[in-house]
């Protein structure tokens, strides 16, 4: 792969996390961050921050959005969310890896360009914590499961670590996406996350697309820090060629 074309895979593989709390600091990041960016996730913090209807501005403006709002609910619920997402533009959607919810979303967006993602096991989590919770399986084996039923289910794609991303990549083939949050530069705090991954690493595993939020946006320089970012990426990528 030549330099140019490595370049242009790390930016449609590059989703940076708008994890700020008014859309006007986020508007503020997309400017500072311009062409070189062309994916960007909107969550909980934003979306509730008044930040939903950037959803549509972005896609008008050629950008790709990742909603991640791992929705879980009733069937119906779950369908008129996905509907929802659908209206706004949004590229990507998530919901949590439970069988009757990933049903439910695969039904509503048949037909649509909706790339829906089962959340596996959030990267905050560790074996300690599901067993907190209640769960028999431990982090490796509730992935395992729920990738393998979402694939079944027919998603689009899976969101887990990518210390996991090798075997779910062989578990649910070359076609599906595996996005990977928890991505940290070599020597960046890995802050509340506990199953983190650098950026050439997750792509060495078979991530598909790498999510990057606070090592961006909380950054000195953010449009440093993200083009560090993709060299890195593209450094990987044109290293696999």
């Amino acid at each position: 792969m030549s330099d140019a074309n490595a370049s242009n895979a790390a930016r449609d593989r590059l989703i940076v996390g708008l994890d700020v709390s008014t859309r006007t600091e986020a508007e503020t990041i997309v400017e500072t961050l311009g062409d070189d960016v062309s994916w960007y996730k909107i969550g909980y913090q934003l979306a509730y921050g008044g930040g939903l209807p950037l959803v549509t501005d972005l896609a008008n403006s050629g950008k790709r959005v990742f909603l991640d709002l791992k929705l879980l609910d009733i069937p119906n619920t779950v369908a008129k969310g996905v509907d929802s997402a659908l209206a706004l533009g949004a590229s990507m959607l998530t919901i949590h890896a439970y069988p009757h919810a990933m049903q439910a979303a695969v039904d509503a967006a048949k037909g649509t360009d909706l790339t829906l993602l089962g959340v596996t096991v959030l990267t905050s989590l560790d074996d300690a914590d599901l067993t907190t919770a209640g769960y028999a399986h431990g982090v490796s084996d509730l992935v395992r499961l729920r990738a393998g039923q979402a694939r079944d289910i027919g998603m689009g794609g899976i969101v887990s670590a990518a210390h996991e991303a090798a075997a779910m990549r062989a578990l649910i083939g070359p076609e599906m996406a595996i996005v990977t949050p928890g991505i940290r530069p070599a020597g960046a705090p890995a802050g509340d996350q506990k199953r983190v991954s650098t950026p050439a690493d997750a792509l060495g595993a078979g991530a598909s697309h790498l999510v990057v939020a606070r090592p961006i946006v909380a950054a000195a320089d953010p449009h440093e820090a993200a083009t560090a970012i993709l060299d890195e990426m593209a450094a990987a990528l044109a290293s696999r060629a």
